[in-house]
């Protein structure tokens, strides 16, 4: 080979390992997908091996839970899903069971329940008080202007679908599920959203039932 050409190779040749590098370290560097697979399987059955109990357990097949204190978790948005979990391993949410599970759950489990969850058809649920339910409809839609309430359906759409990413979908939640977030809220035991700490604590019990109430039959 003419010696000439002998630099110019070796660029050539310095440049094309270089981008096989970078390729290979971002390869490497990609978050792998959401698996709904082995996150319905992790949702479903647990894992003994970790000692992970079956979320089914608490909130249903499918994420349709049918104990009123456990939350339907089906339809629910995946990023809002991974957060929470998240949120459970530090100091934003105390509650020591969920607290428990999530800090044996890795990244990827997570993900994985979170995508089999957002997946889920999720079952309707229905206003139980009549008398409260209207008074729910005017906060949900219009919230209360005395107390600088916002009305709900500006974050969470009004039939309840939320905002992926964004805001939770909470049409159909179980009324005592609503109700005990918002205590939460306005007691401090739950810190991982500004927002909804501020108007919980604009918000009477009697409100918050009402609005509970009302949430419970969006579909």
């Amino acid at each position: 080979m003419n010696r000439a050409f002998l630099p110019f190779f070796k660029s050539i040749s310095i440049a094309l390992l270089a981008v096989s590098t970078l390729t290979y370290a971002n390869e490497q560097a990609a978050p792998a997908k959401a698996d709904p697979v082995k996150g319905e399987a992790l949702y479903t059955n647990g894992d003994a091996g970790r000692g992970i109990v079956a979320c089914a357990s608490c909130h249903g097949a499918a994420g349709n839970s049918t104990i009123s204190v456990n939350p339907k978790l089906s339809g629910q948005h995946e990023a809002y899903i991974s957060k929470q979990l998240n949120n459970f391993k530090g100091a934003e949410r105390n509650n020591a069971v969920m607290t428990t599970f999530a800090n044996m759950m890795n990244a990827d489990d997570m993900k994985n329940v979170a995508n089999y969850l957002a997946m889920q058809k999720s079952k309707p649920g229905a206003a139980k008080n009549k008398e409260i339910v209207e008074l729910g409809k005017q906060i949900y839609r219009g919230g209360i202007a005395e107390k600088n309430v916002p009305a709900c359906a500006g974050c969470h759409s009004p039939n309840g679908a939320g905002i992926p990413a964004q805001f939770p979908r909470i049409a159909g939640q179980h009324q005592d599920y609503t109700i005990a977030q918002l205590t939460n809220f306005r007691t401090g035991v739950r810190k991982n959203s500004a927002q909804m700490v501020t108007i919980s604590k604009r918000m009477s019990d009697d409100e918050m039932k009402a609005v509970a109430d009302y949430v419970a039959g969006l579909k």
